[in-house]
């Protein structure tokens, strides 16, 4: 009896450190797997039927048939040698990184604007940034074509009564650089208050402390904002910049619209115009997958750089 009251319990079995480590490393993948598997049931289907109609010829008359002939990488060919595609491409990149940064460091000058203004400005700003996007963009197109009539436009009143120049009756859309950069201002408009609304709340996060160090230090508005804040957001401006390649290197809508189908040419061409016209205008959806296809892998190019950057700054912080 005593012997037995003089025993000593044993300790239960832990588990090893590793496995508790490994564990907890694996809940971030489980909480985000549901969202994964739903993303992948609704994409699945469109990539496969999207890959399968690039390999075939798959015109008008296959559309009735609902089935078209194989015909491997043919149209893939066919895309890469012809010269409107590569010239759209480039004009493309161009446009889209034009769009970009315009919308960034604008985004950027109006989230410090908001940071140093008064509480009842920063409403007022804030107010008119929201009603901006949630303008559509039909709409958005029909009251830039009024501000920019030929006859009656508001745009060349105003820079003709501000004796910027003689503005009477000017033709903004007059040749396809002009065309085109009448659209990129729509776009980057739109734009601004996403970019904008959202680095203001990324700077509300910098701690003071280290903004009013460095003041005291003597360092300058610039230094300090290249220093200690721009460090701090960095993530949110890669985002930003991911998310805007995204929308602005495929962006239809704007620039379909304001242009006009009449006067949409190879010389004014966008990849989101050049596959609509290849694969609804002419019915060619094979060769309109195949473009599709490519404008995929330009932009996941050009958006790695971004997104490994941001994977590196989380993986710091």
């Amino acid at each position: 009896m005593g012997a037995a009251a003089g025993a000593v319990t044993p300790r239960p079995r832990q588990r090893p450190l590793n496995w508790r480590r490994t564990r907890r490393g694996s809940v971030p993948y489980l909480l985000v797997a549901p969202v994964v598997a739903v993303l992948g049931v609704v994409l699945a289907y469109p990539v496969y039927s999207l890959v399968r109609i690039a390999l075939e010829r798959y015109g008008l008359f296959e559309l009735i048939r609902h089935h078209g002939v194989y015909i491997g990488l043919a149209n893939f060919a066919t895309v890469l040698h012809d010269s409107v595609f590569w010239h759209t491409m480039l004009r493309t990149i161009l446009f889209a990184a034009a769009c970009v940064s315009l919308s960034i460091v604008g985004g950027m000058l109006i989230a410090l604007l908001l940071v140093r203004v008064s509480g009842f400005i920063r409403i007022l700003i804030t107010s008119g940034l929201v009603l901006v996007w949630a303008m559509p963009p039909v709409v958005a197109v029909q009251v830039w074509n009024w501000m920019t009539n030929v006859q009656n436009g508001v745009l060349n009143y105003v820079l003709t009564e501000l004796h910027v120049g003689n503005y009477f009756q000017h033709n903004w859309f007059a040749s396809p650089f002009s065309q085109l950069a009448m659209c990129a201002m729509l776009i980057v408009w739109g734009a601004l208050p996403f970019v904008s609304i959202t680095l203001y709340a990324a700077l509300s996060q910098v701690p003071h402390e280290l903004v009013e160090a460095a003041q005291i230090d003597g360092a300058p508005f610039w230094r300090v904002f290249k220093d200690v804040t721009l460090p701090v957001i960095a993530p949110v401006v890669y985002i930003l910049t991911t998310l805007s390649i995204l929308w602005d290197f495929g962006v239809f809508t704007q620039v379909y619209l304001l242009i006009g189908q009449a006067a949409l040419t190879p010389a004014n061409y966008l990849m989101s115009v050049y596959v609509f016209e290849k694969g609804f205008v002419i019915s060619d959806y094979g060769i309109g997958s195949a473009i599709s296809i490519l404008m995929l892998v330009t932009v996941a190019i050009m958006s790695v750089v971004y997104v490994r950057k941001m994977l590196r700054v989380g993986e710091v912080t």
